[in-house]
């Protein structure tokens, strides 16, 4: 896969997802979400956008987005944002011409 692979991917998922999704919850995932509604007087909502940032966060400091990224995509979420790949970027997907007759001429 590729980072156009990516791309196509994200957008389709975004897509789908449309402005409202519905989780269900368990009973142990339930009590954690009404004892952080209580405790921090935040609506539901609120904090299941919350939690949503905060895991991308740990995944993006732990290294553990890039990995699953560089896994299935073979990109980085850096190479993502810019765009292109390492590779890409630093001329490495392009050689330049074999001069044959001034091949060791310095």
């Amino acid at each position: 896969m590729s980072l156009d692979d990516l791309e196509e991917t994200m957008t389709a998922n975004y897509t789908a997802l449309g402005e409202e999704t519905t989780v269900g919850l368990d009973p142990e995932t339930r009590n954690e979400l009404a004892m952080l509604s209580a405790a921090m007087g935040t609506d539901t909502d609120e904090l299941l956008r919350r939690g949503i940032h905060a895991l991308f966060q740990q995944a993006v400091r732990s290294g553990d987005l890039d990995f699953h990224l560089r896994t299935g995509y073979d990109v980085t979420y850096d190479e993502y944002l810019a765009g292109r790949t390492y590779e890409e970027m630093s001329g490495g997907d392009r050689y330049p011409e074999r001069d044959e007759d001034r091949q060791y001429t310095m």
